[in-house]
């Protein structure tokens, strides 16, 4: 090579530094269709609402009235659709803002809103999330800003955190950013914690003039309302990432012929990441927390399921395996259950922020009933000091942290060595977590979101609140709607009390997804049957796209997805 081609690779070369590679130069041009009510000549138009007659509220709805009487009032619980309009607002000052982890496709959110809102109309990024929100920590994004965001992965040009904005100061200080940046409108990007958080500041913030607007985020899946809300946004990016891992695991185990992979999968409160991976990839053994709960199946049932399938492919001459296991399975075994609601009433204790590790543990043992001491004692001091960590600013314990996949691995070597003797059992871990959030949204995260963000600029510039923007009709072309906040929130035990929150949706086992994969699963654990999906599309067969539960539970007839013409 000479110099001067040398010089010119590395020119080259620098030239990708910065988000410029060539698979991100490339994804910024990839078509994003919109919904009808929103496009006109070409262009964007923004649309109006009208009231339907599909009225939303969960258990408990008197009480949620009177904890949000102002958006109850404003909402009517009544869910509310897009209709074209001729008339756009001008003059509006709105702020978006990121809360949580994050979730692939947020930045299209913003573009979305960016670009609805037009240049009659302002936008204000939040740094940091809802901290930032707090400390008035806003600067203004211009319409060519999100070019260079537009279908990247990631949060990073708004950045997020998990602050809970709870307190009367907490509100205070909203307001005062409020009436700093002149605000009509802010759109709360976030899980169903957010969402709920979204809700309280709505209803705060109605006496004063400005709306509240939340958008469903987590790769978790559990922000989801039927047919208003089939998916949360990033869910598919991130399925289709671990099923690709897992495809190429899958794919390793008979070539290698002597391991069992236990892999953990992010989504700490549901198990419909490991739903999807399963049905993507068909392993020998999916455990589906859900279904631990409704069968009441005891730890060593369920290590028992394990290894009778590790002894049952052994005696088939198959000495090898992929078990997957959600983030939070271990909330959901009887036992372990209640052990970690009584390790949620002893953290809510005014001494124990204070004690050592140590001394939590001892602490703890000795509140405990002679049963679930035995329980606890006999638990590996890994899991012991991860179930007495502190919690999350929204109680939760961090499941995350707890090493369930190991647990697993040594009570299953052991029943094994029980069963059989002579089977070979070589496991190794994984946690797949963190590769899955923030990689380039796939076509249907990309075309979901940018239309989510459009549908929230809407909703904010024509003076709505409390409610969370929508997407429904996703095989059909796409509708933009605004289901109320407050009709979606319920009571539930948290930290020690009693506390207002979106409910998590579960698998359900009843739902399509969970009966295929149950119909499929002992052909999965007696022989090899699996697939190795390769990676997320952008282009080409499999780019157009959605969940397989998604289209199981919608009882849609191909995988494909059709938002806009």
């Amino acid at each position: 090579m000479t110099m001067t081609n040398e010089k010119a690779l590395v020119d080259q070369l620098i030239l990708f530094e910065s988000h410029q590679s060539p698979f991100e130069c490339a994804i910024r041009g990839i078509e994003l269709p919109v919904i009808a009510e929103f496009e006109h000549d070409g262009g964007l138009s923004c649309p109006d609402f009208e009231i339907t007659n599909r009225v939303v509220e969960a258990d408990g709805a008197d009480l949620t009235r009177d904890a949000f009487p102002n958006i109850s009032r404003l909402t009517g619980n009544q869910v509310l659709t897009a209709v074209r309009s001729d008339v756009a607002p001008i003059g509006k000052r709105v702020a978006v803002l990121f809360s949580g982890g994050p979730a692939a496709g947020g930045h299209n959110v913003v573009a979305g809103i960016r670009r609805i809102l037009g240049a009659g109309n302002t936008l204000f990024g939040v740094k940091a999330g809802p901290l930032g929100l707090m400390k008035g920590d806003c600067f203004e994004i211009g319409l060519s800003d999100v070019d260079a965001i537009l279908n990247t992965g990631g949060f990073d040009f708004l950045g997020s955190d998990r602050t809970k904005i709870k307190t009367a100061d907490d509100m205070a200080r909203v307001l005062a950013t409020v009436q700093k940046f002149k605000l009509d409108g802010i759109i709360v990007v976030g899980g169903d914690d957010s969402n709920t958080n979204a809700a309280f500041i709505a209803d705060f913030l109605a006496p004063h003039g400005c709306g509240v607007i939340g958008v469903p985020k987590t790769i978790d899946g559990d922000l989801q309302v039927g047919d208003l809300v089939p998916i949360s946004f990033g869910f598919d990016t991130a399925t289709k990432i671990y099923s690709e891992i897992v495809g190429n695991i899958l794919q390793d185990t008979p070539s290698s012929r002597k391991y069992w992979h236990f892999i953990k999968l992010m989504g700490r409160s549901a198990s419909h990441v490991a739903l999807e991976v399963a049905l993507q990839t068909h392993p020998a053994v999916t455990l589906i927390s859900e279904e631990i709960a409704d069968k009441k199946l005891s730890l060593s049932q369920v290590v028992e399921q394990i290894a009778s399938a590790v002894v049952s492919r052994a005696a088939n001459g198959i000495n090898h395996g992929v078990v997957l296991i959600p983030e939070g399975v271990i909330e959901f075994i009887p036992e372990i259950k209640a052990l970690v609601r009584a390790s949620n009433e002893f953290m809510a204790g005014d001494d124990v922020a204070t004690a050592s590790m140590a001394g939590r543990v001892e602490m703890f043992g000795k509140s405990l009933n002679s049963e679930m001491k035995t329980l606890f004692t006999g638990l590996p001091e890994s899991i012991q000091t991860k179930l007495l960590m502190d919690r999350d600013s929204h109680g939760n314990l961090q499941v995350s942290q707890i090493p369930s996949e190991e647990l697993f691995i040594e009570l299953t070597e052991k029943r094994v060595a029980e069963l059989d003797p002579g089977v070979k059992f070589a496991p190794l871990n994984h946690f797949f977590g963190y590769e899955g959030r923030c990689g380039a949204p796939t076509r249907f995260d990309a075309v979901y979101t940018y239309n989510l963000g459009l549908v929230a600029g809407a909703l904010a510039v024509r003076g709505k609140s409390g409610y969370m923007a929508g997407v429904t009709a996703i095989g059909s072309g796409g509708k933009g709607i605004a289901i109320p906040l407050a009709g979606l929130i319920t009571t539930e035990r948290r930290s020690g009390g009693d506390h207002m929150v979106i409910k998590k949706a579960l698998v359900e086992l009843d739902s399509p997804a969970f009966k295929f994969f149950e119909s499929r699963r002992e052909a999965w654990a007696r022989s090899d049957v699996f697939s190795s999906p390769g990676p997320r599309q952008l282009w080409g067969p499999l780019g157009n796209q959605v969940p397989m539960t998604v289209a199981l539970n919608l009882g849609s007839e191909s995988l494909s997805f059709l938002i806009g013409k």
